[in-house]
């Protein structure tokens, strides 16, 4: 072939390129019509699928990757006990072994009272500079020293009895998805949306951690770092880095959100006397999906019920849905503020997830996003990972009976680790992550059947994979490291199972 054949072809190449773009995305996908990204809480991969056949789990777990030790790298006897939460002084757990050996250790042993799946733990920290902290470098073995839930770091379930698990089986496994960014919930849900760490540059002092010259936490005044097997250890942590990004939780600036509207003032937003994060004005994949013409929702488990009465905010009594205000990252940008069209277009309620999806108006969406509600989110400390199993798995097999069937697919994963353990490194990134490995589950008539994808996938492998899709422009935090998705399709014919 000449030069000129080749440069003619090139030329080519590039135009189909270009008109793929403007016609709506990849001609090798266009047989997918909408895409389903349902957000579940707080598990690392080894936490429940450790053991789900053909993964890279636990059984691949060395004593390298999981032996922990105190902060000075000396290795710990045995694990700490597993301390209970809000007691004035360290306190262990009678439901879990004092002082367990130094490894990874099953939380649903069938001898251990009051550990099923069906049963709530305590939580764990889960926070940006502790989670750094933990994974050391690549070498885990700081998980245990750094939590304040001490050995529980180190457990895991017998996953098989999950519903989502048999759903797994049928469809792909993603087993090397790591989570977007170091820490919890609230950053990861940036990370899922933006791509982006949120902006906080004028926060006051005393939300700001205080680090050493090494980038590490400081002690909390007072509290000098023991042995972990003594207890807990305490950090000048804050919500917002020295130089004024938010990577901790802080409420939204508009209504839902934990702080109340200011005496006198607009109801629908957050008294800005009481620092809620300011309005963010990022790109996010709402924008870009908007700017193309697409239509999409985030639909989020109780919004309506917290909008109408703030009392069910964070509140874990039966009956409440225990809406999360932080977990609502659309809730945080200028572009969805009160009032605005996008807003009263975009951000939904649950139910009418639900429902659309059981009267067929689903199908009027390219992208449909689902938070689900507090209760039924797997998050430890305040739900257990069975009810929010179930939750999930009734959803997909809503979709499955649906009449976007067909041409759809759903991809299921967790914001976070939830402060457990996980035997895998994250791979190198930025300086906001990747972080550990979460499940997810690609579940479509165009999944691979039966398999487990060993692709390097994180976060924002979501947007990478909406935009492949519909030809929108990509978002600048996405990690060129990570993969699409289309790895765990097959793009040909769907199958119906």
């Amino acid at each position: 072939m000449t030069r000129l054949s080749r440069t003619l072809l090139s030329l080519l190449a590039l135009t189909l390129a270009t008109c793929a773009h403007l016609r709506g995305g990849d001609p090798s996908l266009a047989r997918i019509q909408h895409i389903v990204v349902i957000y579940a809480e707080n598990r690392s991969f080894d936490n429940l699928f450790g053991f789900f056949p053909d993964a890279d789990g636990i059984r691949n777990a060395t004593p390298d990757l999981y032996l922990q030790t105190d902060l000075d790298g000396k290795a710990l006897p045995t694990l700490p006990a597993v301390w209970k939460e809000n007691t004035p002084e360290p306190e262990p757990d009678p439901n879990y072994p004092t002082n367990p050996p130094n490894r990874p250790f099953r939380i649903d042993d069938p001898g251990a009272p009051k550990r099923s799946l069906g049963d709530p733990t305590r939580d764990l920290v889960h926070r940006f500079y502790q989670h750094q902290e933990q994974l050391d470098h690549g070498k885990l073995d700081h998980f245990a020293a750094v939590s304040n839930a001490g050995g529980l770091v180190m457990g895991y379930y017998d996953g098989s009895k999950l519903e989502m698990w048999s759903i797994a089986h049928e469809y792909t496994l993603a087993d090397h998805f790591f989570m977007g960014a170091f820490g919890g919930s609230f950053l990861n849900h940036f990370w899922l949306v933006c791509a982006c760490t949120p902006e906080f540059f004028d926060a006051p002092g005393d939300m700001r951690a205080r680090l050493d010259r090494d980038g590490r936490l400081f002690p909390a005044d007072g509290n000098p770092f023991t042995s972990p097997l003594a207890g807990p250890p305490a950090f000048a942590d804050g919500a917002v880095t020295p130089d004024g990004y938010a990577v901790n939780t802080l409420q939204p600036p508009y209504q839902p959100s934990a702080i109340p509207p200011a005496p006198g003032g607009d109801r629908r937003i957050a008294d800005p006397c009481k620092h809620p994060l300011p309005p963010q004005h990022a790109k996010t994949i709402g924008d870009t999906l908007t700017a193309a013409g697409r239509q999409w929702a985030w639909y989020s488990g109780g919004w309506d019920a917290a909008l109408a009465d703030p009392r069910v905010i964070y509140n874990t009594k039966p009956g409440s849905p225990d809406f999360q205000p932080h977990h609502q990252p659309f809730n945080y940008f200028a572009n969805y503020a009160p009032g605005t069209r996008a807003r009263a277009e975009h951000l939904k309620d649950g139910g009418e997830f639900l429902a659309a999806i059981d009267d067929g108006s689903l199908a009027r969406l390219d992208v449909a996003f689902y938070k689900p509600q507090g209760n039924l989110n797997e998050h430890p400390g305040y739900t257990d990972v069975m009810s929010g199993d179930k939750h999930i798995a009734d959803v997909i097999h809503r979709i499955e009976r649906s009449s976007i069937w067909p041409s759809t697919v759903v991809i299921v994963t967790y914001d976070e680790n939830g402060g457990f353990w996980d035997h895998v490194a994250p791979p190198a990134g930025d300086r906001w992550g990747p972080g550990s490995r979460i499940p997810t589950i690609v579940i479509s008539p165009f999944a691979r059947r039966g398999k487990v994808d060993h692709t390097p996938y994180d976060t924002t492998s979501i947007a990478k994979f909406i935009t492949r899709r519909f030809g929108l422009e990509p978002l600048p935090g996405v990690r060129a490291g990570a993969g699409d998705l289309t790895n765990a399709l097959e793009l040909g014919e769907a199958k119906s199972y």
